[in-house]
């Protein structure tokens, strides 16, 4: 008899001391749902009321978890990162540009396999109190799962030597603005579908004064400070003429050499690449359409100065609202082939978007990151692309999106989307680019002693 009591008293002691058996579930768990904490997250662009749904939802099965949301403005955001952490006061959650995973890879800590947390198992139905609770040991994402679930560019972008740095709710890319009553008044029934349309296109839509002066352009390209996205339009001419930007292990820049692609050694298709975009800004060109005294491309555009200019989709809300007489087309970003493909026999468009991730010098790492995995879950993700109207970065939602009249062309090109890998100075890395359209144009450097230049100054930043 003795020894059923102690054995009944162990029995008890076990219950107690690991939370089984009590009316609130499992006690540590509910002790833990019970003790409040706050995750900060920082990002540009979006305002709160973009995450609110996802936020209200996360928080029903995690009620101990406010999330302090922080907009902050471009121009601020890094250096408002680096003065955070040095007074120990960062963001828990923060977003960074997808060319930026080489710069902040240090002051990130990668996606566990698993996490382990508290959740609500039973709540009242008339208060929504929580009654009982439980842990809940989960699975999170593998690499191969990134690869399965998101375009490809996230997956060569985010995940290093195995390991998942982040994640996108969005993947953005280079699209064409075309504007419908310039076209008509030229006779151009129809978007150009290749780059050879588009320099046919731009000698019938690019109109001169009397003194030669441009006073309608054809297209914003050619040249450097007044096109905002000029290097990014110089990469994608790049890739889509079959050149491979880095080497395989990202060691160094090779954009200006032949392709390993390419049985055609003398051949150079980033240099090739430079000559195309500089002719449109160069005045012995039968495509001279555009220069540097030409005003900023966007502003160009919205003041119908220019008929076509390739951006994002991030852009295309400010045009809309500026320019609310224009009447707007979007396209996809012309191709090399008729067929829409490019050199190689692929179709490559130019990727840009922004990152989630979780600062290493966090408390809370495993809320930080299961509340990342929720938000870009397809169910989440799409409250946001909706209220953001922003395309996909998830292949299952792609077909949804393509039925979506204002980010169709978007979300075609999201499974096309390409980006490089830039170096630890990817802001630094834009510079040259735009230092070296900037020479080539001017006259200042040869086509080929400008790339070289180029290639050069971005090893420095490896």
């Amino acid at each position: 008899m003795k020894s059923k009591l102690i054995f009944l008293f162990l029995i008890f002691v076990f219950l107690l001391s690991s939370g089984l058996g009590c009316k609130q579930g499992n006690i540590a768990a509910y002790n833990e749902l019970s003790e409040p904490i706050t995750l900060r997250y920082w990002r540009v662009f979006d305002g709160d009321d973009s995450f609110s749904d996802i936020i209200n939802a996360y928080r029903q099965m995690h009620p101990n978890v406010n999330i302090e949301y922080r907009k902050l403005r471009y121009e601020e955001y890094e250096q408002a990162l680096l003065e955070a952490w040095a007074e120990d006061r960062g963001p828990d959650v923060f977003s960074i540009h997808n060319t930026w995973v080489g710069k902040y890879k240090e002051k990130i800590t990668p996606l566990p396999e698993s996490i382990k947390l508290p959740y609500v198992t039973e709540a009242d139905k008339r208060t929504g109190k929580m009654i009982k609770a439980d842990y809940n040991q989960v699975r999170t994402l593998t690499p191969m799962d990134v690869k399965t679930k998101f375009a490809d560019t996230v997956y060569q972008d985010v995940v290093r030597e195995d390991k998942i740095l982040g994640l996108p709710l969005s993947v953005d890319s280079l699209a064409l603005f075309f504007n419908r009553a310039l076209f008509d008044n030229a006779q151009i029934t129809k978007q150009p579908q290749t780059w050879l349309e588009v320099k046919e296109m731009v000698k019938k839509l690019t109109i001169y004064d009397e003194t030669g002066n441009i006073t309608q352009s054809g297209i914003a390209m050619g040249s450097a400070d007044n096109i905002n996205r000029a290097s990014d339009i110089l990469a994608l001419l790049m890739m889509q003429n079959g050149t491979q930007m880095v080497d395989e292990v990202r060691s160094r820049a090779t954009f200006q050499e032949s392709s390993p692609y390419i049985s055609d050694k003398s051949f150079k298709p980033g240099v090739d690449a430079l000559r195309f975009y500089t002719d449109f800004a160069s005045p012995t060109k039968d495509v001279y359409n555009w220069s540097e005294s030409m005003p900023e491309a966007t502003e160009a555009f919205i003041s119908g100065k220019v008929a076509m200019m390739l951006g994002y989709a991030y852009q295309l809300p400010l045009i809309k609202t500026q320019g609310a007489r224009l009447n707007i087309g979007v396209a996809e970003a012309p191709h090399i082939n008729i067929n829409g493909t490019d050199a190689l026999g692929s179709k490559i468009n130019m990727a840009s978007y922004w990152i989630e991730t979780v600062s290493k010098n966090t408390k809370y790492q495993n809320y930080a990151w299961d509340f990342l995995v929720f938000a870009t879950s397809e169910g989440q993700a799409e409250k946001y692309l909706n209220k953001t109207k922003k395309p996909t970065a998830l292949r299952s939602l792609v077909d949804k999106q393509i039925n979506d009249y204002e980010i169709a062309p978007f979300a075609r090109q999201v499974l096309t989307a390409k980006s490089w890998y830039r170096g630890r100075d990817p802001l630094s890395a834009e510079d040259i680019f735009r230092t070296m359209i900037k020479n080539v144009v001017s006259g200042k450097s040869e086509i080929e002693q400008a790339i070289n230049f180029a290639a050069g100054s971005i090893n420095q930043t490896f």
